[in-house]
């Protein structure tokens, strides 16, 4: 079965890059479809993240989990980050196409990088 709306592992993936990857240099997040399936939930995000001395650079990342939801392993949790992409600034699009080409999934949905980080004490967290 596949669901629309992100289920409890988006939170932990969050948490998870961000204890990888410098929040502020995040300059986009998409996030595709969650999957459900035997007890389980999935889910893949793309990260876009400036790089270089000037911000020159775009590097990109896949994000996955596995969240199981019901079962001897209830609550058991894996994360993933992977860079799989870079290049100029300008040519995110261009990368984006490339990465959703390998994964072979529709198209994910932008998330604005404020709302998918977790927030504590009211304000989003950056690093």
């Amino acid at each position: 079965m596949i669901l629309n709306q992100p289920g409890s592992g988006w939170a932990r993936l969050a948490s998870y890059v961000a204890a990888e990857i410098p929040v502020p240099q995040v300059d986009g997040v998409w996030q595709f479809r969650t999957i459900r399936r035997e007890g389980r939930e999935w889910g893949t995000a793309l990260i876009a993240r400036l790089d270089g001395p000037a911000d020159e650079r775009r590097r990109i990342y896949t994000a996955r989990f596995m969240h199981t939801l019901k079962g001897k392993e209830r609550g058991k949790f894996e994360a993933f980050l992977e860079e799989v992409g870079s290049g100029p600034v300008e040519t995110l699009g261009d990368l984006l196409a490339g990465v959703r080409k390998r994964l072979e999934d529709e198209d994910p949905r932008p998330v604005p990088v404020a709302e998918w980080f977790p927030v504590s004490d009211g304000a989003p967290h950056l690093g």
